[in-house]
């Protein structure tokens, strides 16, 4: 078990995944995003999640950035990995290949079988919980993934199975709000975290989430927004997210999107470049709008925090 059994509130980055110019992961990049994120405020820090192209990365390259994740982060904050795989076995395996490496939570997407029953769903991710026995989440995103399960069966997972302690959403913040309010009705009070890149961020807050999941490209910028908020000063907080909501809505029109021109201007803006793209290349217009995004942003740091 980790040592960080609660998770912790505020705004987790995912990170992404960089590509030398061989289209070898890049370790590098990696390390750079953990200081940057950490040093912008990251409570915690998550891998192998969409915006890391989980799909596009063999095995051995999950082992790989679970590898340089945990070695660099050195405990400084929680590490939590997102679990896929089309069986239980596949998940059970990938979670406790990163367990063994230190993950203090893992975060479980549903297989990609799709058509369905829930209650297929709900079955495999009370196997992996089962089976791993360690402080999990579940990724109900339905608009993402295309399967997704009810209220009523989140609040039945969490009471089967006291290790599921986490949900990431992935859905507007009225309907992340009716989710809430539906647990609390069931007497099941799970840390809720919405992702969507920060859209609707201050109202995700307001909707009583604990936090939200985004790519670092605008990270410093919402761990200001997240901590303007909590501070009660709501005020800053809506100039801050007006401010920086430009720039997500244009990296969150996909997730081509998101991987091809969010990751460039996170790496812009933490001081080196993208080498390779294993998805969708860029325009030279889409260059503009990232080079423009970027350069409005600044560089990350710590600025706006107080």
């Amino acid at each position: 078990m980790s040592d960080f059994d609660t998770p912790p509130s505020g705004m987790w980055p995912v990170l992404y995944a960089y590509f030398d110019a061989m289209n070898r992961l890049d370790g590098d990049a990696t390390r750079k995003q953990i200081d940057a994120t950490i040093a912008a405020g990251a409570p915690a820090i998550v891998t192998l999640g969409l915006a890391t192209e989980v799909n596009r990365l063999s095995d051995e390259e999950k082992r790989t950035m679970i590898d340089d994740c945990a070695a660099h982060i050195e405990k400084r904050v929680p590490l939590a990995v997102t679990i896929t795989g089309d069986s239980v076995e596949q998940q059970v395996a990938l979670a406790s290949y990163a367990l063994e490496r230190g993950a203090s939570w893992l975060i479980l997407q549903p297989p990609s079988k799709r058509g369905e029953p829930e209650a297929f769903y709900y079955d495999f991710f009370a196997s992996v919980l089962e089976r791993t026995g360690a402080n999990a989440g579940i990724q109900n995103a339905p608009e993402y993934l295309s399967v997704g399960l009810s209220a009523e069966s989140i609040a039945a997972l969490a009471a089967e199975r006291p290790n599921f302690r986490l949900l990431k959403g992935e859905g507007p913040a009225v309907t992340i709000r009716a989710t809430i309010e539906k647990l609390r009705a069931l007497d099941q009070t799970l840390a809720v975290f919405n992702g969507r890149g920060g859209q609707e961020l201050v109202d995700n807050l307001r909707a009583g989430c604990d936090g939200l999941i985004v790519a670092p490209d605008a990270f410093d910028r919402q761990v200001a927004i997240h901590d303007a908020f909590a501070e009660g000063r709501e005020h800053d907080a809506e100039a801050l997210y007006a401010d920086t909501l430009p720039e997500i809505v244009f990296v969150m029109q996909s997730l081509e999107t998101l991987t091809c021109y969010g990751k460039r201007i996170a790496a812009w803006r933490m001081g080196f470049d993208v080498q390779h793209d294993r998805g969708a290349r860029p325009t030279r217009f889409g260059i503009e709008c990232a080079r423009r995004f970027a350069q409005r942003l600044g560089p990350t740091s710590r600025v706006l925090r107080r």
